[in-house]
């Protein structure tokens, strides 16, 4: 494989531990604002939902179960855009937004944990 900075190639698991600290606080960020009733996200602003945003926000956070938290993060994305598109906002400016993130959850169930992470790797 031909590479611009080959001897960066030894660091291949930092990029995968980056999307994913990124994802989770993201999304940690999401739920704390449903937590604290100050949501302003296309669908449901419920406690509950926040919830649950906030533990799988964790979970990718900390490296645990990663790729189902990613999993589940793509779906509650794919819900969001759903939202947009119910509302006729899929083509605005906040879409980008959630198609980026929606990337970078698919991305870690295919690359995985990364570095710093609970995850065993076989």
């Amino acid at each position: 494989m031909l590479s611009l900075f080959p001897s960066l190639l030894a660091y291949e698991q930092v990029g995968p531990m980056i999307i994913r600290l990124v994802l989770g606080i993201t999304l940690l960020y999401f739920g704390y604002e449903k937590l604290i009733k100050k949501g302003t996200s296309s669908g449901s602003n419920a406690k509950g939902y926040g919830a649950v945003e906030v533990i799988i926000a964790l979970f990718l956070i900390i490296g645990l179960f990663t790729q189902l938290a990613a999993l589940l993060n793509a779906i509650i994305l794919v819900i969001k855009l759903g939202f947009k598109a119910r509302d006729k906002e899929l083509l605005s400016n906040g879409i980008n937004y959630y198609i980026l993130l929606l990337a970078m959850a698919i991305a870690v169930i295919f690359m995985g944990p990364g570095l710093l992470a609970y995850d065993l790797h076989v």
